[in-house]
């Protein structure tokens, strides 16, 4: 069993990119599939029984109901909320993309999907040298880009599909999310996005954040993602 595999980016921090991580496994579950997630890089944890454990972790193992040593779910879990390669200096850790590849591939072969999710935004740094723009590259995985709609979105996800473009990757698609409740022109926007991006959303969540209803607006959009075993509403 191999698992088809996508990469979560954002347009920026606070985007929502846990939402639809969690939210895209969910709807996978309920579909019937076999499916984990991955959150290889997380800064901002918190001190739990000793260890430090990451909340988009946690929120990733609960939708998807894998059972993924935390470890390997979340190799490196820094715990200043900064940017990842700043509080990895702090703590003398190096990220090592090699060994974020060897994790996503030992745990795309126990199941039928993986997501990993990335973060900050494309070109958050992650050491002196390398970005999590680097760490998509080597896990040669299609991306999924989440956009949050608000004021500056058009730009911003102009610039990241271009960026991504730019590093030799490959967008799947991509989904907007409704983090401003007072967003003016949301709709107009959207259709400003689908012309920009070349396509229609994968989904637009709404701003009130409701795990059963975004389960139900993303099994569409993991239809249309076509990974092996993926079926549509019953």
């Amino acid at each position: 069993m191999t698992a088809a595999r996508f990469f979560v980016a954002g347009t920026d921090t606070g985007v929502g990119k846990t939402r639809v991580t969690a939210g895209l496994l969910a709807a996978g579950r309920a579909a019937g599939l076999s499916v984990a997630g991955m959150k290889p890089v997380a800064s901002g944890a918190e001190i739990h029984e000793g260890g430090l454990i990451s909340a988009d972790a946690l929120l990733i193992a609960e939708a998807s109901g894998q059972t993924t040593p935390y470890n390997k779910l979340n190799p490196y879990c820094l715990l200043d909320a900064i940017s990842p390669h700043i509080a990895a200096n702090r703590s003398n850790i190096r990220i090592d993309i090699r060994k974020i590849t060897e994790v996503a591939c030992q745990i795309a072969a126990r199941h039928e999907l993986l997501l990993i999710e990335g973060a900050g935004g494309w070109y958050t740094p992650i050491s002196d040298r390398e970005s999590m723009a680097d760490v998509t590259r080597a896990l040669k995985a299609p991306v999924i880009l989440v956009i949050a709609l608000r004021l500056g979105c058009l730009n911003h996800a102009q610039l990241t599909r271009e960026a991504i473009e730019h590093s030799g990757c490959t967008m799947a698609g991509w989904i907007g999310t409704h983090i401003d409740s007072h967003f003016a022109a949301s709709h107009e926007n959207v259709a400003t996005l689908e012309r920009l991006m070349g396509t229609p959303p994968l989904a637009v969540l709404p701003h009130a954040i409701d795990a059963t209803r975004d389960a139900v607006h993303l099994r569409a959009a993991l239809s249309r993602l076509h990974p092996p075993g993926v079926r549509g509403s019953r």
